[in-house]
């Protein structure tokens, strides 16, 4: 069954209800926010529950405005390079181009380690690897909500990051609602070091980027998951195993 939701929420950062569009997990109210600048970043993150991320353990992060995450040091680029790099970082990238949230668009995240968030995450981790019986113990949501690009000024795109762990699985999950449309460079997936495990949605220039909103490997909309506790076999979903190529 494909369920879409719409979300109502208030935000700490601005008055009244507002609506997404989009398979989201709840946001807004007591998220942290990034600060309202062109390639702005969050501070060091102290995660709640180490993350496993192929062969790798991390207890920090870093969110770029940019629409990427790193974790051992923060990144400030604006411009996205193709998948694979070939680099020295591990890179989880929802939706990495030039982003600019000066003018609209707030840049928001949040830990759990309790709660309704916890269930929904364990409902949706079964429903789509049902041979776990996973629990998740901690989740990690951040959001992009209504942010425009540089230097256009009240295009508005939506999209999340979740990083959802047990202490044993690992999982990243991705969220896109409304997408605009734009002639950037977009690069959507993850990258590691070396880029011995790789994967790309949609490549690197976009000529159609908005059909993020209806792609998805599990058959929700707007929605892609992936595995990635392990090195030795890569990401998987599904019974499907993402390796480098």
């Amino acid at each position: 069954q494909i369920v879409f939701y719409t979300l109502h929420y208030i935000t700490p950062y601005f008055s009244g209800y507002t609506t997404v569009a989009g398979p989201f997990y709840p946001f807004g109210a007591g998220d942290t926010e990034n600060d309202r600048s062109d390639d702005g970043i969050s501070p060091l993150i102290s995660l709640l529950q180490p993350f496993r991320f192929f062969g790798q353990t991390y207890n920090q992060l870093y969110i770029n405005n940019n629409g990427y995450l790193t974790f051992d040091w923060p990144w400030y680029s604006y411009f996205p390079y193709q998948f694979p790099g070939y680099g020295g970082e591990d890179l989880i990238a929802p939706f990495w181009t030039d982003i600019d949230n000066r003018g609209n668009g707030f840049i928001s995240y949040r830990q759990y380690s309790s709660g309704s968030v916890l269930t929904e995450a364990t409902q949706d981790i079964n429903q789509y690897f049902p041979d776990l019986s996973f629990s998740a113990t901690w989740v990690f949501v951040a959001t992009w909500d209504r942010v425009a690009y540089y230097p256009y000024s009240g295009t508005e795109t939506s999209f999340q990051v979740m990083l959802i762990s047990d202490g044993h699985f690992s999982f990243v999950l991705f969220n896109y609602g409304t997408i605009a449309p734009t002639q950037r460079y977009v690069q959507a997936g993850y990258d590691t070091i070396s880029s011995t495990y790789h994967f790309s949605i949609t490549g690197s220039l976009q000529y159609n980027i908005t059909s993020l909103t209806y792609s998805s490997n599990v058959n929700v909309p707007g929605r892609w998951v992936f595995r990635t506790d392990h090195g030795s076999w890569g990401c998987q979903f599904n019974g499907m195993v993402f390796l480098s190529s």
